[in-house]
């Protein structure tokens, strides 16, 4: 029998063989890194990189965990991941979201994604997924299932427990800050359907990142009528915050209007402001992999000859029935709601900045108003839409039907005979020198076929034909300067139009061109279209043209904008009178608007 006290060496041999695997695992295990990557790079379907997109890691419960920012060349990097199966959703303002689910993240590995957000239909391409030893298993993973054990496993994969929220620093907060100031003039108010916007102006908008989950946003606009010389201030904060599946979003607007003289329904002194104060809240979330539902709700509070107080809920729902197609129905009352899927015609917004650029573009616009017996009324829509919309390729197609109800429709009315100045029911138009006629209410139906073929990385062609419903006149002759006589006149109806618009970006200038032409058989209509519509822009009748132009030595910061209106002077409803004059009721005038936009 072997006596371990006196052969000490051996003693220690041993000992040294029994425990050297538990020591060199252990050493390992401080050593190796278990958890992996997922980067990737944000782009636009022109390949253009987009920065300020908000990236969220959802854990298999689909519960965010973690959420990044991608920055000025549009990547990003969610990094000390736990090995496991997670998803990753995409957003920026005015684009469908991306979402890619069941993406497996191994230890040692970086999974790289390549997303590209469209107007349409965004996606999340995995590349293959380079480990960060260039080796599809490390030499350290090697050897360490080399010693292991078989009846001992390794380690235990848990949760990763979330990292401590420390405080951020000033300088953090500063550089995820994003801004727009734009300086903008114009030779007559922008008309849109469902809104009033000054001549001149200048407007600002912030943006910043309080924490992984919430962020705030600021905006301003002030203008000027240069031919009422009427100024014009309004003021925005908005806050939004991830919480639980959604990402509530909180609003606040603020705007006032000094009109002394503009109406003769009581004294100047009695009316010297139109104060509008309203409450927004909106939200989104995930009911299944599917169907994803959007609503929220508004309150305005508008004092202007007396004060009123609406409400305008709106809702919609959408339905993936597979990658390349969707479904979505929704309903508005009251005041426009945002587009909810982000289009419009953000195709030349700045890169980075479309969302701040939408929010200057809705804080501009006062609410429409008319005046009936001495009181004023506020245009209001009632709204319901559905669409179908399909990829193929590289060609997408929409068709959509909808049906509204406008309630107190506000014509803008051109009288160069002043033949109805200072009529009752007659309100002077706030930034312009034309007027107001209430027209009272209607319904009013239609559908809308839309096909895209992009034609390269940087042209894109668009067909629509709509069968859309519309106002006109009855008759072209008026006996009097009765307004109860005009608005009798009125009446609603349906008309065919086609439309055709191209968008387009130079290479080598970066210059951002939008263009479109709408032709009806008969042009003499006004308010025509789907005014309220919360799933596409809307068109406009005649030719328009929206020009960016980066300005050289900038690095794309500071751009020239021209919006041209209405070209050619088409869709305009002329009345005649027995004494030889006429009128004009115009949706879209003719105009043009230009200014400077510095984004930082």
């Amino acid at each position: 029998m072997l006596n371990l006290r006196s052969h000490k060496p051996v003693t220690i041999l041993l000992a040294g063989l029994v425990c050297a695997p538990f020591a060199l695992v252990s050493r390992a295990d401080d050593l190796i890194d278990f958890s992996g990557t997922i980067a990737g790079v944000v782009r636009d379907t022109y390949g253009i990189p987009q920065m300020g997109a908000s990236v969220t890691l959802l854990n298999p419960q689909q519960r965010p965990i973690g959420r990044v920012r991608t920055n000025e060349y549009g990547r990003f990097e969610l990094t000390g991941l736990a090995p496991a199966l997670y998803s990753v959703r995409v957003t920026l303002a005015t684009f469908e979201p991306a979402v890619r689910r069941n993406l497996l993240v191994q230890p040692g590995m970086r999974s790289l994604l390549n997303v590209s957000l469209s107007t349409v239909f965004s996606s999340i391409q995995l590349a293959y997924p380079p480990l960060e030893n260039g080796n599809v298993m490390s030499e350290d993973w090697k050897w360490v299932l080399r010693t292991a054990s078989d009846a001992r496993p390794i380690t235990r994969f848990t949760d990763s427990p979330a990292p401590s929220q420390s405080p951020r620093s000033t300088a953090e907060v500063v550089s995820e800050t994003r801004g727009v100031v734009r300086l903008s003039a114009g030779d007559s108010g922008l008309l849109a359907g469902v809104g009033d916007q000054a001549d001149l102006g200048t407007a600002f908008a912030l943006s910043t990142i309080l924490s992984e989950t919430s962020s705030i946003q600021v905006s301003g606009n002030l203008g000027y009528g240069s031919q009422t010389g009427i100024p014009a201030t309004a003021l925005r904060a908005s806050y939004s915050r991830e919480l639980g599946g959604g990402q509530p979003e909180v609003t606040l607007t603020l705007r006032e209007l000094y009109i002394p003289g503009r109406t003769t329904a009581v004294p100047e002194s009695s009316v010297p402001m139109l104060r509008t104060v309203s409450g927004q809240i909106h939200d989104s979330i995930a009911i299944t992999d599917a169907v994803t539902l959007a609503y929220g709700s508004g309150v305005d509070s508008i004092s202007f000859l007396g004060n009123a107080t609406y409400y305008s809920p709106y809702v919609q729902i959408r339905y993936a029935i597979d990658h390349n197609s969707d479904f979505e129905a929704a309903f508005s009352s009251g005041n426009a709601a945002p587009p909810l899927d982000g289009r419009g015609e953000a195709d030349t917004a700045s890169i980075g900045s479309a969302d701040l650029e939408r929010d200057i573009d809705s804080l501009a616009m006062f609410p429409r108003l008319s005046e009936v017996n001495g009181h004023a009324r506020v245009q209001r829509g009632e709204e319901y839409e559905v669409a179908y919309r399909r990829r193929m390729g590289s060609r997408r197609i929409r068709a959509s039907a909808y049906r509204q109800v406008v309630s107190d429709a506000a014509i803008s009315m051109v009288d160069p005979s002043g033949a109805f100045s200072g009529q009752a029911d007659v309100l002077p138009e706030l930034f312009t020198n034309n007027s107001v006629l209430n027209a009272g209410n209607f319904a009013i139906s239609g559908y809308d076929l839309a096909a895209t073929q992009d034609l390269g990385g940087h042209l894109s062609a668009t067909a629509i034909y709509g069968a859309d419903g519309g106002l006109t006149a009855a008759n072209r002759a008026l006996d009097s300067n009765d307004p109860d006589e005009l608005r009798s006149m009125i009446r609603s109806g349906r008309r065919h139009a086609a439309t055709a618009r191209l968008a387009a970006i130079l290479p080598r200038a970066g210059t951002r061109l939008i263009a479109s032409y709408q032709w009806s058989g008969d042009e003499r209509w006004v308010m025509a279209g789907n005014l309220y519509s919360m799933l596409a822009y809307r068109t406009l009748p005649g030719f328009n043209v929206e020009i960016r132009q980066p300005l050289p030595g900038f690095h794309g910061r500071v751009e020239a904008i021209a919006d041209l209106r209405n070209l050619l002077a088409q869709g305009y409803l002329p009345l005649m009178m027995s004494g030889g004059q006429h009128v004009l009721l115009v949706d879209n005038p003719r105009s043009f608007r230009g200014g400077l936009a510095f984004t930082f």
